[in-house]
């Protein structure tokens, strides 16, 4: 394995080869199509099954039908009116229903049957489209074997056709060659192949990226692009001894600079690699002192291996100058887990709860009394204080509709500790991850990547992705120092904190304080000491306009006004909740203790954090200069952009600046 650090001049010389390797599986030719697929046949639909849009679902029963031997169509439609948005659907096989009797001299004969088989498919939380109601059974002879020409096949093979590259005399393969420049750390390691997701076939899969005509010259233009504009931008590639591209990392100088302010908290994502799509990129991510989510670094793998993981995050954390976060957070993977252990040992791992629950629908859909299972496992997961309340309540989900066999609730069960939140409470989220039942979780990259998305069409949308993401941070930088903010309580803490946080973590703090009121009947049930335990009951609505009275547990201490809730709001999110502000209140404590305001969700936090470094000069390090300079300069832009008086000054300093390298240049000649 060759790994090649390209921070200098890059040299590329891409070359077309005629490759023919062996190939022993068992594929099936769609005559149709010209199309080669495995052998296998798509899943029925079921209950629960959840698609990414209308297009998906459509798609999916119709291959299904294609294997059966029957045609579908869209037998109904509902819409709300006012939008004209498609939020229901019916599919049914196209012998459903019957046809008007015509007048015509020579009619053409009945073919429908009045079947019933059929899908319901409806859209849920206005972004993906589930499996409500399903009827398998037809009234007619199905049969694969019945070459009968449906409309609904006919449209799938124009759609294949199209998508189809034109037939040439031979497959173009584009490998990436490069010479050497300076090498980083050799990361071979001792670890075999794990190649595949749990819950995936075993599959041959290449173990290098496969780049299509006009990806490698666009990848190319893309880093020397970045490398002109972005002094400080940094990429590694790693090549397979035949000189293909197995891996590719990259960062530009904000995403390096983003990460010395918020690296105790970073996602990994890699929902592209999880759902199949074209371009297999991970990203990694981190959240802002707006609590929105800012690029770190990311890039495209070769393979779904620990070694190829492996590399990709030691080549994450060499960009970051070794500096490893304190929280890791990605999807529940077993390659993932064993390589975060291995390339960053400290940090707390954890699986992300929203893309574990995502599944539910999927791993669960087809059992019976599917809803009441999701109903007690959200239950079990999101409503839990205590340990010993989420073991029976889960314990009870399990005995009740007798899953005791159920290989994936079993293996969720086994890793309980890296996921639900009730074990969670003692790490340090900073909002990153959802843990009520109603948040969501977007991609950093949602709205710009899609299931067919190329190499090239990514690298072309990449900045300007990232120039809305920079143009929303600066603009609530702006709203946050400039604005003044709607005070809705006559509560201290919310007058408190207007002064300090930025405007989207002071709302979310807001409607902790405005939550008071919806807790009563605060008492005092233990002293030990200086700690004195209360509990606050609070009226949580929980489905429809139904409300229960929930307990919970606040220890106070009152020597050093320390206070913990069992909620552990202040870990998951960064602020206090309302049953210890409701605490404090009580006991007379005017304003929040210091330690209880997170520095990241302040206004002038990247100000405040300069880190000016060891005092002692490095003798001669260009890189370690360039990156603090720029780190240390990223306050001085900001301040400079918010005003034009600011921009002035700014301008004018930096001139000056300038002025004075240029004297001492000609000092030395």
């Amino acid at each position: 394995m060759e790994e090649v650090c390209l921070n200098s001049e890059p040299v590329f010389d891409v070359v077309d080869e005629y490759e023919g390797e062996g190939d022993c599986s068992v594929v099936e030719h769609d005559e149709e199509t010209g199309a080669k697929h495995s052998k296998k046949e798509p899943p029925p639909p079921t209950v629960g099954l959840e698609f990414d849009s209308f297009d998906e679902a459509y798609d999916f029963y119709n291959i299904y039908a294609k294997e059966q031997g029957f045609g579908i169509r869209v037998s109904n439609s509902w819409f709300r009116s006012k939008r004209k948005e498609r939020y229901r659907a019916k599919l049914s096989c196209s012998s459903a229903g019957f046809k008007k009797k015509s007048e015509a001299n020579n009619p053409r004969p009945e073919t429908r049957t009045g079947c019933p088989a059929m899908v319901v498919i409806r859209l849920v939380d206005s972004k993906r489209w589930r499996i409500v109601e399903v009827e398998l059974e037809h009234n007619h002879q199905v049969s694969p074997q019945i070459k009968r020409f449906y409309k609904s096949h006919k449209k799938m093979i124009i759609a294949a056709r199209k998508a189809q590259p034109q037939a040439k005399p031979a497959t173009e393969i584009h490998t990436i060659k490069l010479y050497r420049t300076a090498a980083m750390d050799a990361v071979s390691n001792g670890y075999s192949n794990v190649s595949e997701r749990e819950g995936s076939h075993p599959v041959d899969h290449p173990k290098h990226l496969e780049l299509k005509e006009g990806d490698a010259y666009a990848v190319y233009n893309f880093f020397c692009r970045m490398k002109l504009t972005s002094p400080n931008f940094f990429y590694l590639m790693d090549l397979d001894d035949d000189g293909r591209l197995k891996n590719v990392f990259w960062a530009d100088a904000r995403s390096r600079t983003d990460y010395s302010y918020f690296y105790d908290t970073v996602a990994i994502d890699t929902t592209c690699l999880a759902n199949k799509y074209e371009i297999p990129l991970i990203s990694f991510v981190g959240v802002n002192h707006h609590g929105e989510s800012v690029l770190l670094g990311c890039g495209f793998i070769g393979h779904e291996s620990v070694e190829y993981f492996v590399w990709i995050f030691r080549a994450w954390l060499k960009c970051m100058l070794g500096r490893p976060p304190q929280v890791i957070v990605t999807d529940q993977c077993k390659p993932l887990q064993v390589a975060v252990s291995e390339v960053f040992p400290k940090a707390r791992h954890c699986f992300c709860l929203w893309y574990i629950m995502q599944r539910v629908p999927e791993k669960l859909g087809g059992l019976r009394g599917f809803e009441e299972i999701r109903r007690h496992l959200n239950k079990a997961v999101y409503n839990s204080l205590k340990i010993i309340e989420f073991e029976t309540s889960w314990t009870e989900v399990i005995k009740k509709h007798g899953l005791e066999d159920n290989k994936w609730l079993r293996t969720l069960y086994e890793e309980r500790k890296q996921w639900v939140p009730v074990y969670l409470k003692d790490t340090s989220f900073a909002g990153m991850i959802p843990i009520r039942e109603n948040e969501s979780l977007n991609a950093f990259f949602d709205g710009y990547v899609h299931k067919h998305t190329s190499f090239k069409e990514f690298v072309d949308k990449y900045d300007l992705a990232l120039y809305r993401k920079h143009l929303k941070e600066a603009t609530a930088d702006m709203q946050s120092k400039n604005s003044s903010f709607e005070l809705k309580t006559r509560c201290n803490f919310e007058v408190q904190l207007s002064k300090v946080y930025t405007k989207e973590i002071f709302n979310k703090f807001q409607s902790e304080v405005e939550g008071m009121y919806a807790c009563f009947n605060t008492r005092q049930v233990s002293v030990n000491g200086p700690i004195i335990t209360y509990i606050v009951k609070e009226r949580v609505q929980i489905e429809g306009n139904e409300k229960e009275v929930r307990s919970y547990e606040v220890l106070f201490e009152t020597s050093q006004v320390d206070i913990r809730c069992i909620c552990s709001l202040f870990n998951y999110k960064g602020y206090l909740c309302r049953h210890a502000l409701n605490v404090l209140n009580y006991n007379g404590v005017e304003e929040i203790p210091s330690r209880y305001i997170m520095r990241r969700w302040c206004k002038d936090f990247k100000c405040r954090h300069v880190d000016q470094g060891s005092t002692d000069i490095v003798v001669y390090n260009p890189v370690y200069w360039q990156n603090h300079l720029h780190k240390c300069a990223v306050p001085v832009v900001e301040g400079g952009a918010q005003s034009e008086e600011h921009y002035k000054i700014a301008l004018r300093e930096l001139q000056e600046l300038l002025n004075r390298f240029n004297l001492v240049d000609d000092s030395l000649v």
